[in-house]
């Protein structure tokens, strides 16, 4: 609920579980800091001697105000830190991670934990210019290549994975199942900034790389890659190109790797509802729910209508609403609340569809009622909170 629900819960102590900081950390805006001459002694009590919740929320509160700053807090007692504490921390550095935090990520690439040696190589892949990309990008370039007389990608996965590969993140063993040198085949791919290979295959787009064969059957490992690789390094580009149009679904073999909703993520707000618009007047929601998830609230005015033609379409074909609970569900969150008149036809109890289930029509006009008594509520709520403009005297 946001910052409104932590003014609304300062109003009433039965409701101050709201205003825990391991609860609040990830959302909130960064809780005002001390200030003044006491600011230093005060940020480095609370650092020493506070509740692990109470350090975490301190970092986050800082890395957001003064990335530098709450770096070099954290490293003041780096090296007496427990292992699931540094593993914490160092995830806090994602907000506002920058080049400036490469020596320190460096530094923790030997650090005695493997979660914290994988957790700051992550990192530094996403900075597109740090040394260890420029590594991986190395080690990456090394296996793929181009064949011209096809086109197609010709692949040689990695024979061993050494002492520098495992400093830099790469896990040397498989999970169950998983053959050696694919997994580390993509664990390289996917810490390698993509802006590289478009000279590596001959200055083609990420469209144009994307649709290339791949040889030997290697096509799902490389492209599974890739598509992590443009969720870490929110490359709008690759995912564009990787996602493909919503109009056409993934082949099978791309369906147990491709994440859309992931990839979705790394859509600008509008493209990503416009997308997930498409997918769902072609393909109806039984495959949405995922994709609903990642998109901007409230939900722009053509999603919202693809989202209530599908629930029509639904009701119309005679099946019952809780089949569709989880949607609806987040339709009563995300549409926007300014819609609930328009949505008011849908509240009639319409006549039984032939070879329909008995009784859904009218589960249906309850829970179309339920829906836009919510969005009424909600832009009621809205109006309520919404500061109005002081009238001058």
């Amino acid at each position: 609920a946001g910052p409104r629900a932590l003014w609304l819960a300062r109003l009433n102590p039965q409701w101050k579980f709201a205003l825990r900081s391991g609860l609040a950390v990830d959302w909130t805006p960064a809780p005002a800091l001390p200030t003044g001459p006491g600011y230093d002694e005060a940020a480095e009590r609370t650092w020493q001697e506070g509740l692990f919740a109470e350090r975490v929320a301190l970092l986050t509160a800082l890395r957001r105000r003064d990335p530098d700053a709450a770096r070099a807090l954290l490293a003041t007692t780096w090296s007496t830190e427990r292992a699931e504490d540094r593993l914490m921390f160092v995830d806090a550095l994602r907000e506002g991670l920058s080049a400036r935090d490469e020596p320190f990520l460096e530094q923790a690439l030997a650090d005695r934990s493997r979660n914290v040696r994988a957790t700051s190589a992550e990192l530094l892949s996403g900075l597109p210019g740090s040394a260890l990309a420029a590594r991986m990008a190395r080690r990456a370039r090394s296996c793929l290549a181009l064949d011209f007389h096809e086109p197609r990608i010709v692949v040689e996965a990695p024979h061993e994975c050494d002492s520098a590969m495992q400093r830099d993140g790469i896990v040397a063993k498989p999970p169950s199942g998983r053959g050696e040198r694919s997994w580390w085949l993509g664990q390289l791919v996917e810490a390698a900034p993509l802006a590289q290979w478009s000279e590596r295959f001959g200055s083609r787009s990420a469209a144009e790389i994307v649709a290339l064969p791949v040889a030997d059957g290697w096509r799902p490992d490389l492209h599974a890659a890739w598509c992590r690789a443009a969720v870490r390094q929110r490359n709008a580009e690759w995912s564009r190109a990787l996602l493909g149009p919503p109009a056409s679904p993934p082949a099978a073999e791309e369906a147990s790797w491709q994440d859309p909703a992931k990839l979705l993520s790394a859509l600008p707000p509008g493209e990503r509802a416009a997308w997930v618009a498409a997918f769902i007047s072609v393909h109806g929601l039984s495959e949405a729910f995922r994709l609903l998830g990642v998109c901007a609230v409230p939900w722009s005015e053509p999603l919202g209508r693809a989202v209530v033609d599908a629930l029509d379409i639904a009701r119309d074909a005679g099946s019952y609403p809780w089949s569709f609970s989880g949607v609806m569900g987040l339709a009563e969150r995300c549409l926007d609340p300014e819609q609930a008149d328009r949505l008011e036809v849908l509240t009639a109890q319409p006549d039984e569809p032939e070879n329909g289930s008995p009784g859904a029509a009218g589960y249906w006009s309850e829970a179309f009622q339920r829906l836009v008594g919510t969005l009424r509520l909600r832009a009621t709520m809205r109006r309520e909170l919404t500061p109005t403009p002081r009238q001058r005297p």
